[in-house]
Order: C-alpha cells, then structure tokens, then sequence
C-alpha cells in the first residue's frame, strides 16, 4: 500500500487559563478518518512522539499529541539522558488525573471540530508516563481503542492523589491492549498480572502482551532499550487495534 501524504501542525487549545498546545498529524487527502490522541512519555512531545503521531497519520487516522506538562513547562520537551530522566519525573509528578482527563477531553473535542474526522468513537495511545494516562483515559466515554505501552504504577497508584488507577478499570468503555517487556524493571510481572486479571474480572475486551527480552521503553528507536523485534510485533497489534475504529 502506497503511505499516506500528511499534513502537520501545531495547535493551540484553550483551557481554562492555559493554552494547551498539541502536535496534530493527518492525511492529505480528503476523506473520513477515525481520530486517536497520542500520550507522551515523560520527555514531553519530542521528536519521537512527534514520528508517532505522524505514523499514526499515515496509516488513516487524524492524530493528535497535546502537551500534557503545559501547565508547568510549557514547551518541554527532552532527549533520554538521565538529567532529563529526572527533569521528566518532575514534571510528571506536578500533574494530576483530573486535569490530565480534562486535556484528552479537549483534544478529543478539537478533534470534533475537524470535517474529516469521524465522530463516532477514537482511539488513544501512550508510552510510558503517557501509558499510564492512557489507561486511565480509557474511562472517557468517547474512546473506543487504547493502547498502554508500559504505563509504570497502574496497579499500584494514580497520577497526583487517589486510589490506584487499576481501580477504574469497571469503567472502561472499549477496548483495551496493554504491551510490556517482561525484562522492565519498573514494572514487575506480579502488577502485569493484576492488571490482566482486573480487566478479566471486569469484561473488559483486552489483550496484554508480554515481550520477552524486551525493557522499559522497548518502542521508542531513541532509546538504548529499543527492541526492534517487540516494536514491530506491537505495531501490528495497534493497527489491528485501531481497525475497529473504521468499522
């Protein structure tokens, strides 16, 4: 198949007293595309999440990254050192669950807006500080499809205050993958299986995937971790995912 022609932008979403400012990805042509809302890691929206956002695009999709460290570092965005590993860590830990909530929302209602997108359910897809978010994204009633890339702490905590986030997987709405290296040392395989077992308990049609040998941040080509082989595999399952935004 010959890949979609693209066109980028960078758009600025009114929140309340900030300015959210999102990356958003989408095909040239006219037509009807389903929408998906891509969730940075904690290196803010970099040249990666940028590529992402623009592959997602090119597959037949209106894609769009907002800035979830706005608030407190607008323009943030870093490479994978361990300064900025830290730096990233701050920022995400000055972010919350409701305002994080409120952001996806927006960026989905911006997405509305647009005439070429569908409106009738969207995807969602993080990494790592964004795949946390997206599990707990995954409540909001307009996604349909998310994919969790190693999202740390789901079982055993939310982002800001609150019981964990594993305990909002009743409210679910879609469908759900969740990918993870089993040789991540953030996240232990006793939290990969209560997560499994959570969306088991509850219906949730899901799928966790578990990629031997791979680490923490196994997707990302910028990472000394990258696991071309688990990277591959994955993206085949996000496509198959997100086909059920077309149907």
């Amino acid at each position: 198949m010959t890949e979609r022609v693209i066109d980028t932008i960078t758009v600025q979403l009114p929140q309340n007293d900030v300015q959210i400012s999102a990356y958003l990805a989408k095909p040239s042509d006219p037509g009807s595309y389903p929408g998906v809302v891509v969730l940075q890691e904690i290196f803010g929206v970099n040249d990666h999440i940028r590529e992402v956002t623009e592959r997602i695009a090119k597959e037949g999709y209106v894609a769009i990254a907002p800035a979830l460290f706005q608030r407190n570092a607008p323009g943030f965005e870093s490479g994978y050192t361990n300064q900025d590993i830290e730096i990233g860590r701050t920022y995400a830990m000055q972010t919350n669950a409701s305002e994080l909530l409120s952001d996806i929302q927006l960026s989905i209602n911006h997405l509305k807006t647009l005439q070429e997108v569908k409106k009738d359910g969207f995807g969602c897809i993080g990494f790592c500080f964004g795949g946390h978010v997206a599990y707990l994204a995954a409540i909001l009633p307009d996604i349909k499809a998310t994919a969790s890339f190693y999202g740390a702490g789901i079982a055993t905590r939310t982002i800001g205050s609150g019981a964990p986030t594993i305990t909002h997987t009743a409210e679910i709405k879609g469908t759900l993958y969740a990918f993870f290296g089993i040789e991540d040392g953030s996240i232990p395989s006793n939290q990969v299986d209560q997560i499994d077992a959570e969306l088991e308990k509850y219906k949730i049609p899901h799928h966790v995937f578990r990629y031997d040998g791979a680490e923490h941040g196994f997707f990302c080509d910028r990472r000394a971790s990258y696991n071309p082989k688990a990277a591959a595999d994955a993206w085949e399952q996000v496509k198959q995912l997100f086909e059920q935004l077309s149907s």
